[in-house]
Parts: C-alpha cells; structure tokens; sequence
C-alpha cells in the first residue's frame, strides 16, 4: 500500500494552516489543465503500487466470490427480502471507502511529504486546491472503477440485482466516500512519517472492516455488538450503502454522522496540514 518513503524524520518547521491567501499563485497557470495532469499522473503511480491496487480493486471481488461459493445468494441465505450476496455487496463497496480512506490516502500523503514532494509542489505555481484535490479525485475515481467492477461481477456470477435507483446509490457512493476522505486528509496532515501513517490506518482499518458490517453482514453479530459497532465511521458508511441500494432509502442518521465526521476532519486537518 505504502510508495517508498524516506528515513529521515520531516522538519516541524513547515507546519501551517492551508492558506491561499498567504501563498499567491501566477495567473498564467491554468489551473484545469495542471488538474487534470497531475490527476493522470498520482493514477498510473496509484495502479503501479500492488498493495494499493490490491486493497482497491482485487480484495472487495475476492471477497465476493469467496463469501458466494460459502452463502449463495438464495433466499435462506440470509434473513429479510435479500440473500447474503446481495446484502454484502454494499459493504464491499464501503470496505474499499475504509481503504481508500484509512490507508492509501494518508499513506500516500505522508509519503510524499517524508521525499520532500510536497514541499517542491509546494514551490511550483500549483495552488494547494490543485495539489491536494488531485489525491481526492484519484481516490474518488479508484472507488468508482471498484465499484463497477463489483457492479458487473455481482449480477453475472450471483444474480445480484442492480439498485433500484441508480442516482441515489450514486449519490451515497460520493457523499461516503468524500466523508471518509476528509478523514484520510486528516490522518495524513498528523502522522509525521509514511511508517505512523500505515500502523495507525491499519489498527483503524481492520477493526472496522470486521465490525462495521463491510466485511461480515451485521445479522450475523450478536446485539451488543451490532450496537457497540455503531461507534465505528465505517458502520455508517455500510448502512447508508445498503439503505440507497437495497432499498432506495437514504439514511438520514448514517448521512448526519458522516458529515459531521467530515465537517470536522476536514476543519482539523486544514489547520494541521504542513507541507514539509
């Protein structure tokens, strides 16, 4: 998951609020175009890294065909309207929100920031927006590839069906993932090194993948711990997943949680960030 990071510890000195007025840019940069570059370029480096690509793209299919040959997908296959396949669909989409969120983004951001990239960015004419809204929409745009590929295998190999409204599933799929991205951008902007980034995703990562319902569907928890895991980010990402796509519903409690969780990442990690 981890781009080789450097040895030496980051300097303190560069610790600062985001600030764009501190720092003006030349007008004739086009800032579309500087976008859309770097964007191109964080993609192929995001691809070229196994573990990320792993995490991202291959586990949520691994654990599709893993879970279906155990469960199917008929209807004693889990309780309700639904079987199993088609319940735990939703949660593999929002196991790759917790990676994509926990892992590769803060990861990759101390990374760069232990090799001294951001501080060169930092030195060029790209405005901070370009800089870091760059490692949003490549996240974003993994997500979404991950998804379709869950969307295409689903139907095919278990008879999955579709959402019923494909707008609202969209809508949640984005509005989780930029919820949990603004706690990916806080994770980077306070671990110092690359090695802090991946130890303390990781212990964040994996209890939430077991207990947020992503990995293993709730029903199967006991009561208590159906309960105890509504403390955990990722069991509000899962639940207003499966609302928006088994039910066409949306979650108004989940969607409170996550943006309240977002809100305050993002105000924390804006005043926490440095670039060096």
């Amino acid at each position: 998951m981890t781009r080789d990071a450097a040895t030496h510890a980051p300097s303190q000195a560069g610790r600062s609020p985001l600030s764009l007025a501190q720092h003006p840019r030349p007008s004739h940069v086009r800032p579309m175009k500087a976008f859309l570059t770097l964007t191109w370029t964080e993609s192929k480096l995001f691809l070229r890294e196994p573990s990320a690509t792993f995490f991202t793209l291959g586990f949520p299919l691994l654990l599709l065909f893993a879970f279906g040959a155990i469960f199917g997908n008929g209807p004693a296959s889990a309780p309700g309207d639904v079987g199993y396949t088609t319940r735990a669909v939703p949660g593999y989409v929002a196991l790759t929100i917790g990676s994509l969120g926990l892992l590769s983004l803060p990861i990759t951001l101390a990374t760069q920031r232990d090799q001294g990239i951001l501080r060169r960015f930092r030195a060029t004419p790209l405005r901070p927006t370009i800089v870091l809204g760059t490692q949003a929409a490549v996240n974003l745009v993994m997500l979404l590839v991950s998804t379709a590929l869950l969307l295409v295998a689903a139907p095919i190999a278990y008879a999955v069906p579709l959402p019923p409204s494909s707008l609202l599933a969209l809508g949640a799929l984005l509005f989780a993932g930029i919820a949990f991205l603004s706690l990916g951008f806080l994770l980077g902007a306070l671990m110092p090194t690359a090695r802090a980034a991946q130890s303390v995703g990781m212990a964040l990562f994996f209890p939430m993948l077991f207990l947020s319902g992503a990995a293993i569907p709730q029903f199967l928890f006991p009561d208590w711990l159906t309960t105890a895991s509504l403390a955990l980010p990722l069991t509000h990402v899962t639940r207003l997943l499966q609302d928006a796509w088994l039910h066409g519903q949306w979650n108004g409690t989940a969607a409170l949680v996550l943006a309240a969780t977002g809100v305050v990442s993002a105000v924390v990690a804006a005043w926490a960030f440095r670039w060096s």
